[in-house]
């Protein structure tokens, strides 16, 4: 009974991290910390970047109570660690590989997910500066993105369909 219990944590923990994810991006990163998260929006030479930093604001506080959880017998407290390791493998997923293909592991994909969400970092990114910005979270896509998404395929198919041509006897 009780590992259901740190499982449901684990996985709780990991969607809550998606709006403290979008908190912290729209009001530290677009806010005071700016400094560290806009050579993200204005991309410089070389493979890191300032935003970089971000991945250990929120490793530590992961590998602490996976740590000391574990050390400590609070299986509860790794239970929230393991739950914040999870949403940083899939933002880096996501965002890393998906969105930025900083690693070039997935380039192409027709999946309509993929596609709402790069649609969305991709409006997140037309914002150079931090003001005005949308778009902050990271799995979670607004349904604006999905309609987007959904009128381009149409938008295709139908330009499909009219150019293949009609076989009449």
């Amino acid at each position: 009974m009780m590992l259901a219990i740190y499982i449901f944590v684990t996985i709780a923990t990991f969607c809550v991290m998606e709006g403290i994810t979008w908190l912290t991006h729209k009001y530290v990163m677009h806010g005071f910390l700016w400094y560290l998260h806009e050579d993200h929006h204005q991309k410089g030479k070389g493979f890191f970047e300032k935003n970089d930093a971000f991945f250990l604001i929120f490793a530590v506080p992961s590998w602490l109570c996976i740590m000391l959880g574990l050390q400590h017998v609070n299986y509860f407290a790794a239970a929230i660690g393991f739950g914040i390791a999870l949403y940083g493998l899939a933002y880096f997923l996501v965002h890393e590989v998906i969105i930025h293909q900083r690693f070039k592991w997935v380039t192409r994909s027709n999946n309509k997910y993929v596609k709402a969400i790069r649609w969305a970092h991709k409006m997140h990114h037309k914002h150079l500066e931090k003001e005005e910005g949308e778009s902050f979270g990271m799995l979670i896509v607004a349904k604006k993105y999905w309609d987007k998404v959904k009128r381009d395929e149409q938008i295709q198919q139908s330009q499909n369909n009219t150019m293949i041509p009609s076989h009449h006897q």
